[in-house]
């Protein structure tokens, strides 16, 4: 017999067809605590257990985004003694934006206003920094569209989440700066540094 797998409940189904524009996505991602254990779970393990980090986080984006009409994709931001980054990306009249959950307040959304991928990657850039004050972010994906659920459930079944994360990482990455700029790089402002840790879970930092 076929092993049954995982669906949404009705609830689950009815809050997800609440979230009806990025904003809304926002909003519930910032609502949920900020998941600290490792793993790669499902887009809906975020509404499930009620937390959520940033890979989860992306994946209920884009399980929202898609039912509303926009084309999601995911961005990897690939850093350096720090963690890394998924953001879920949505375009409107042709411009970028990103709904993204994170323990920082400066990793989060980014209004559509971004001509290109780049632009918008790179709107994080003073905002990733690592407990060293070093500004952290380097790399970063082209953008990663999901595969249909029927082919790969992101969506509802927990054991997909390594397959989406083994082929995010096998796209295409791209350089966020050249050596020469690496080296100039100024270390974060200490009271920048002291502001973008309002609300954060030092257990999730790394």
């Amino acid at each position: 017999m076929q092993e049954q797998l995982p669906m949404w409940l009705k609830s689950e189904l009815s809050a997800l067809k609440r979230l009806n524009s990025p904003e809304k996505v926002q909003d519930c991602l910032d609502l949920l605590p900020y998941r600290c254990a490792d793993g790669h779970l499902s887009a809906r393990a975020a509404l499930r257990d009620e937390m959520a980090h940033c890979f989860d986080g992306a994946l209920l984006a884009a399980a929202a985004l898609r039912r509303t009409g926009f084309q999601p994709a995911l961005i990897d931001l690939c850093a350096v003694r720090d963690d890394d980054h998924i953001i879920c990306t949505f375009r409107w009249r042709g411009l970028w934006g990103a709904v993204a959950k994170s323990n920082f307040p400066g990793l989060r959304f980014r209004e559509p206003i971004y001509r290109t991928a780049r632009d918008l990657v790179l709107s994080y850039f003073e905002f990733y920094f690592n407990m060293e004050g070093e500004k952290s972010l380097r790399r970063f994906s082209r953008p990663f569209v999901l595969p249909d659920p029927a082919r790969i459930n992101w969506e509802s079944d927990d054991s997909q989440g390594e397959r989406i994360v083994s082929l995010l990482t096998k796209a295409a990455h791209y350089p966020v700066l050249a050596r020469n700029q690496e080296r100039a790089l100024r270390p974060i402002d200490r009271r920048f540094f002291e502001s973008q840790l309002v609300g954060v879970n030092l257990k999730g930092v790394y």
